[in-house]
C-alpha cells in the first residue's frame, strides 16, 4: 500500500496514521522520544519502501513495469541481432560474454539497487526534509528535469573516463569489445558504476519523490543506449533515403544514434569514421554539440576495439583495482607506467600517397612518431593526416612543433622548453 508523503500526512487523523511510521509519531514527551539513530533508521526504511512502491507499482498500475520493459528492450534487440545473423558470425569469447552479460546482472541486481538504498539512507540522515519535496511535480516536467541532469552528469563522467588515467582503466573494458552488441552497454569495471554520478542522481530523485519520472526516464534511456550499441543499425537506411534523410539528421542532433556511437567505439581515427575521444553522449547528443566533441559521418567503423590490447583475464577487467592483470604489458597490471617517449630529434619515415596516418601528440607512444593508443586516459588525442605524396618526410618526435605532424626544428630548443 502506498503511504503518501509523510511531510503532508495529518498526524491527528487516526485513519491515516501508520503506527510504524516515525514521521507520524509524537515526540513531545522526552520519556517516549526515540533515540536519534532508531528514528533515522526507521525513517529511511519508510522512505525506501514508500518510494520504491511509487517508482515500480504505481507506473501504469503494473508491478515492476520498468524492469519488464528494459528486459523487453534487450529481448527485442537480441531477436533483431539473431535474425540478422549476428550470433552466427560473432567471435565473442567466454571472457567477453561474462563481462557483458555478467556486468548487466551485477549492475541491475546488486550495484544500482545498493546505491539507491544507500543514497536514501544518507539523504535521510542529512536532509530528511527533502523527502518527497518534488512529489507534486507534473510527470513530464519531472521527466525532463531528471533526464537532462542525468545525461549531462553521465556525459562529463564518460568524458572524464577518457581523460583521466584511473577512470580510463575502469572504463577501458568497454572499449576492448571488438564487436558491437546490446550487452556491450554494460561492459565496464564494477567500480566504474559505483562512482557513476547519475546512478546516485537516480537515488536522490527517488528520495525526493520523482519515482514515476525516474522509471519512465530509465526506460527511454535504456532504449536509446541499447539501440546505439546494437548491431541493428536502424539509422543506416534513413541516411540512404532522400525522403527520410531529414528525419535522420534531426534525430541525430537530439539523441544518440548507432552511427554516432559506433564511431566512438571505432579502433582508430585513421579510418576517417572513428573518434574514440569524442561522441561521449549517452542519450542526448546535445552535450557533444555544445562542448565540441561531436563527429557526424553517417558511416560505421571497419573495426572496433583498442589499438593495443593485451587481452587481460575478465577478473582483472571487472574487479580492477582489487584484481590486476598478470600481463606486465597491460595498463591494469600492477606497477604499469606510461613512460614519456618523446625525444629531441625528428623521425624520417616513408609515407604513401593518400594513406591516413595518426601522429602521436601525447608523447607516450612506443611507436613514435605514430600513435599506438597510449593517449587514452589523457586529454590528448592523435592528429590524423593524409599523405599528399609518397616519399620520405621528417615527422616531429619532440612534440614541440607548431607545424604538426612535421618537424619545424623546435627540438633544437629542447633544453629550453622541455
Amino acid at each position: 500500500m502506498y503511504l503518501g508523503n509523510p511531510a503532508t500526512r495529518q498526524p491527528g487523523n487516526p485513519a491515516t496514521r501508520q503506527p510504524g511510521n516515525p514521521a507520524t509519531r509524537q515526540s513531545g514527551n522526552p520519556a517516549t522520544r526515540q533515540p536519534a539513530t532508531q528514528y533515522l533508521t526507521q525513517n529511511c526504511k519508510f522512505i525506501i519502501l514508500n518510494y520504491f512502491h511509487l517508482m515500480i507499482n504505481d507506473l501504469l498500475e503494473i508491478p515492476s513495469i520498468d524492469s519488464y520493459l528494459v528486459i523487453g528492450i534487450l529481448v527485442f534487440f537480441a531477436l533483431m541481432e539473431t535474425l540478422a545473423g549476428y550470433f552466427h558470425r560473432t567471435q565473442r569469447t567466454f571472457s567477453d560474454w561474462i563481462q557483458e552479460a555478467g556486468g548487466f546482472f551485477a549492475l541491475s541486481i546488486v550495484i544500482k539497487p545498493a546505491i539507491v538504498l544507500f543514497m536514501a539512507f544518507v539523504a535521510g540522515l542529512t536532509a530528511p526534509k527533502a523527502v518527497g519535496m518534488w512529489m507534486g511535480w507534473n510527470l513530464w516536467m519531472g521527466l525532463v528535469f531528471y533526464l537532462l541532469i542525468d545525461d549531462v552528469l553521465q556525459y562529463w563522467y564518460h568524458r572524464s573516463a577518457h581523460e583521466y588515467e584511473f577512470l580510463w582503466k575502469l572504463h577501458r573494458p568497454h572499449h576492448q569489445a571488438e564487436e558491437m552488441g546490446f550487452f556491450v552497454s554494460y561492459r565496464n569495471a564494477g567500480l566504474y558504476y559505483v562512482l557513476m554520478p547519475n546512478i546516485w542522481w537516480v537515488g536522490f530523485c527517488l528520495f525526493a519523490g520523482l519515482g514515476k519520472a525516474v522509471a519512465l526516464g530509465l526506460i527511454l534511456k535504456q532504449l536509446v543506449i541499447i539501440g546505439s550499441h546494437s548491431t541493428v543499425k536502424w539509422d543506416a537506411p534513413l541516411y540512404r533515403s532522400r525522403l527520410l534523410a531529414p528525419l535522420a539528421y534531426f534525430l541525430e542532433r537530439v539523441i544518440i544514434t548507432p552511427a554516432f556511437h559506433h564511431a566512438h567505439h571505432g579502433k582508430s581515427m585513421a579510418d576517417g569514421v572513428s573518434d574514440p575521444n569524442g561522441n561521449y553522449g549517452n542519450m542526448f547528443s546535445i552535450w557533444d554539440q555544445l562542448f565540441g566533441t561531436a563527429l557526424y559521418t553517417h558511416r560505421f567503423p571497419a573495426s572496433y576495439g583498442l589499438q593495443t590490447d593485451p587481452k587481460e583475464e575478465w577478473t582483472a577487467a571487472y574487479f580492477y583495482p582489487a584484481v590486476t592483470a598478470r600481463n606486465p604489458e597491460s595498463e591494469i597490471s600492477k606497477g604499469f607506467t606510461k613512460y614519456r617517449t618523446a625525444i629531441p630529434e625528428p623521425a624520417t619515415v616513408m609515407l604513401e600517397k593518400a594513406k591516413t596516418y595518426l601522429w602521436c601528440r601525447c608523447g607516450r607512444s612506443k611507436n613514435q612518431p605514430f600513435c599506438d593508443g597510449m593517449h587514452h586516459g589523457s586529454k590528448f588525442k592523435p592528429l590524423a593526416f593524409e599523405a599528399r605524396k609518397s616519399g620520405k618526410v621528417k615527422l616531429c618526435k619532440c612534440k614541440l612543433t607548431s607545424a604538426g605532424p612535421f618537424c619545424d626544428d623546435s627540438h633544437l630548443d629542447w633544453g629550453e622548453g622541455s
